[in-house]
């Protein structure tokens, strides 16, 4: 497959080395000099110094031949103009565009983006989907990653394996015998910082992140199972009041009397907005690193602090401070993978990689026809895929127990006809299946093999 990215920031970058490292053809298109230098070091894709909107520059990157266009600059502007001048010019690729910015996505306007008005087939918006990541975190404490598939009948949970879980030192194929009943199968394992598809006679070691795919009636169980049974945080200090900060409060703000919010705003303008915008949550126009204004959030009787903000290392000494002020847990976005392993260290439960999900959601677009859902790992070291068997794919009419997965990859559900089926030595696999598999990112093309019809290889 042929692919332009416009745009070698952080996601950029990101979608860049999954799509190349799966062997397609990629070319990077951005105007910043520094960043081409460090895609041309890094991948092996071919790099365009330009403007991703000009179309000599689209021309040069093969904009007429390309499958795809992914345009994720800084710009929603240019990102809209890449699009909208390779449907116009060049005809074929299929366009993705990252919009920030919500006067561009609002329902009253979806007719903005359409063949007479800017041509382009996905609207990717981030803050979006990083809001709904932060509520599906709310709703699953002790859970440090969770994602949804199957129409929400299955969920994926990566939990932190600590000394009090039951099951340390069981080998993952007698907790079946253990729990006959839980519809929860570990896929995979972060330890000393490598993730991998376990063995069925590999045990759970204190230190160890396990990745589960579970049946969702059955998330609170496996996370109790595993050393898990935190209570849903209520009374919440939020630091940051951006477009993620307002999503996530809007949300809770909803929910009339189930959540007691404090927002802590430091540009005045935009706390005056969020103010007028919510009408049971208080917002107090500060900054989040200073211990006075925390405490007249009420942080040191705070459930959870999220932290929100566009700055990493703010988000980080937030939650510190937050934490040694005597609130019980904390939450924040880390764009940079350099800080994800500090989460443990200082008492930090949960971060969230607002680059990763954005990734996710574009390679959910990208892939072949049969992937409906894509999440990847904070790190990208590995995906939760969900994607339909279809019709002469090779895996059709074979029993699990018959089919070579090798190191990387691991079932974790099939969803047949509404129902979530728990995968079994003899679970046999059907045209139109949905299969949720946990894939490390050297098996992706071994992944869509097993999966794809022979005549659309």
């Amino acid at each position: 497959m042929k692919v332009i990215v416009c745009g070698a920031g952080q996601v950029g970058f990101g979608i860049a080395r999954h799509l190349a490292g799966e062997g397609n053809d990629v070319t990077v298109v951005d105007r910043e000099a520094s960043l081409m230098q460090r895609i041309t070091d890094t991948l092996d894709v071919r790099p365009i110094l330009g403007h991703g909107g000009h179309p000599e520059v689209l021309e040069q990157a093969g904009a007429a031949e390309a499958d795809v266009l992914i345009a994720v600059t800084a710009s929603d502007e240019v990102n809209m103009v890449a699009c909208q001048t390779a449907k116009t010019l060049f005809k074929k690729p299929k366009t993705i565009a990252r919009v920030r910015d919500r006067n561009y996505v609002q329902s009253r306007w979806r007719d903005l983006f359409n063949e007479d008005g800017i041509p382009i087939d996905v609207i990717i918006s981030p803050e979006e989907e990083v809001a709904s990541a932060v509520m599906r975190r709310l709703a699953l404490p002790g859970a440090f990653d969770s994602s949804s598939f199957a129409g929400g009948s299955a969920e994926m949970i990566g939990v932190a394996i600590g000394e009090d879980c039951p099951v340390i030192d069981t080998p993952l194929n007698q907790l079946t015998g253990l729990f006959p009943d839980l519809q929860a199968i570990v896929v995979g394992l972060r330890r000393n910082q490598k993730v991998y598809v376990p063995d069925f006679d590999d045990t759970i070691q204190v230190g160890d992140e396990a990745f589960l795919v579970t049946a969702s009636s059955d998330t609170e169980r496996t996370l109790k199972i595993f050393g898990h049974e935190e209570r849903e945080a209520r009374r919440i200090v939020m630091v940051g009041g951006g477009n993620i900060g307002y999503q996530v409060a809007k949300n809770l703000d909803a929910q009339a009397g189930r959540y007691s919010l404090s927002i802590i705003e430091a540009n005045v303008e935009r706390a005056r907005i969020v103010a007028e915008k919510l009408s049971r949550s208080i917002v107090l126009q500060g900054s989040g690193l200073s211990p006075e204004i925390l405490a007249e959030a009420g942080i040191r009787q705070a459930d959870l602090v999220l932290a929100l903000t566009n700055d990493d290392q703010v988000n980080i000494l937030t939650n510190m401070l937050a934490l040694r002020e005597g609130c019980q847990r904390g939450l924040c976005l880390i764009n940079d993978n350099s800080f994800q392993n500090l989460a443990g260290d200082f008492g930090m439960e949960v971060s969230i990689n607002p680059r990763a999900i954005t990734v996710s959601s574009v390679l959910r677009h990208v892939r072949l026809g049969n992937v409906l859902q894509v999440h990847a790992l904070s790190d990208e070291s590995a995906e939760m895929i969900e994607a339909e068997i279809q019709e002469g794919a090779p895996i059709i009419g074979s029993k699990l127990r018959d089919i070579d997965f090798g190191m990387s990859m691991r079932v974790g559900a099939v969803y047949r006809k509404g129902k979530i089926i728990m995968p079994r030595g003899g679970t046999e696999f059907k045209q139109g299946d949905r299969v949720i598999m946990f894939v490390t990112a050297d098996g992706i093309e071994a992944f869509e093999n097993l999966l794809l019809s022979k005549e659309k290889k």
